[in-house]
């Protein structure tokens, strides 16, 4: 089921929650099928009129909207805007983001919403951290470029070139291994992929123009939301973030920066996952061990040049000391406790 089991703070906010359910705005779902409607008109729209809007323009104006489509195929993945997820898939097949099919991102992606095993490298396909075993058969060149990646910069410059390589990796194990279904997602996605591009040639616009400036750019984009989004804990509840970022990034990830609200109800639609986290904000600071940050400019200051420690998985006995090295607050104290994948990370490393 996309939408996903839902882990409510309480029988207060279950029944507030259901409540605005049965509004006639929810139920419409009238803000996702808006937003749907604005992507793909801007995108297209932009791509047909790039001359006339002139090449610079027109590539920041597609990188914000292939990024911002990146976060619709998300909430298409949990239920959005309709119950049908194959109607739900229809409008997230295209492959205006180039790398992924979207049947793939969804197998994946919900496995990643198995909040008891989330960060585990072991069974959580969107985490950075590599096991301990792992991470004690690296070579010393191997942990810098690690090292690297988990800064700020790293992640945004070599995190897109890793899950692409991931990604093309899993395309010649699917056909090697002859797994059928994978192999007929890709079918349709380079199918798709080849008519898109054909179509963009007819407009004058470069496909591999499009590809390192605009897709590239757009997944980088997207490691700015990604890039501290969970930790290892004990406890499942404290492993993701809530980051109050502003408004504009707000928007391009659909609120997606609450994560930790999110991996709680993964099937409330993006316009409500704000309105809950400011309700119960003081709730949610002290149900995830304090795990929260001021913005991305907090991440930025902080992982410029020091790595976040995402590089070996501690397990679940870590020293309790320890757990508030990376946990950030805004405006209260810090409590008495405190954007890639595993195959990226074997990327890095050489590994499989």
């Amino acid at each position: 089921m996309t939408r996903g089991s839902s882990d409510y703070l309480n029988a207060q906010q279950r029944a507030q929650i259901r409540q605005w359910k049965q509004s006639w705005l929810w139920r419409s779902e009238l803000p996702t099928w808006l937003l749907m409607a604005t992507i793909y008109s801007g995108w297209f729209a932009t791509l047909a009129h790039w001359q006339t809007l002139g090449l610079w323009p027109a590539t920041g104006l597609l990188i914000l909207f292939t990024s911002w489509y990146l976060s619709l195929q998300h909430e298409l993945i949990h239920g959005h805007p309709t119950r049908f997820p194959r109607l739900n898939q229809l409008f997230g097949t295209l492959p205006l983001a180039v790398w992924y099919p979207y049947g793939l991102y969804r197998d994946s992606h919900l496995a990643h919403h198995r909040n008891h095993s989330l960060t585990d490298p072991d069974d959580d396909p969107e985490t950075y951290y590599l096991s301990s075993a792992h991470w004690a058969r690296l070579r010393p060149w191997q942990r810098q470029a690690v090292h690297l990646r988990n800064t700020f910069p790293g992640r945004l410059l070599l995190g897109p070139l890793l899950d692409i390589y991931a990604t093309l990796q899993s395309l010649l194990l699917a056909i090697c291994r002859v797994e059928g279904r994978a192999i007929a997602m890709w079918i349709v996605h380079l199918a798709l992929l080849a008519a898109l591009f054909a179509w963009m040639a007819r407009q004058g616009f470069s496909p591999l123009w499009f590809v390192l400036a605009v897709s590239y750019p757009a997944l980088m984009l997207t490691k700015v939301r990604s890039f501290y989004e969970h930790r290892a804990d004990a406890d499942p509840l404290a492993r993701s973030v809530n980051n109050e970022a502003g408004w504009a990034w707000r928007l391009l990830f659909l609120n997606l920066n609450y994560h930790a609200v999110h991996h709680d109800l993964p099937g409330l639609p993006w316009y409500g996952l704000r309105r809950v986290y400011l309700l119960w904000r003081d709730d949610y600071h002290q149900r995830n061990r304090g795990f929260r940050a001021a913005g991305y400019g907090e991440w930025i200051r902080d992982f410029t040049t020091t790595p976040v420690n995402v590089n070996a998985h501690p397990g679940w006995q870590q020293d309790r000391s320890h757990e508030t090295a990376f946990a950030s607050d805004v405006r209260h104290p810090p409590s008495a406790h405190p954007g890639a994948d595993r195959q990226a990370g074997a990327a890095v490393t050489g590994g499989c």
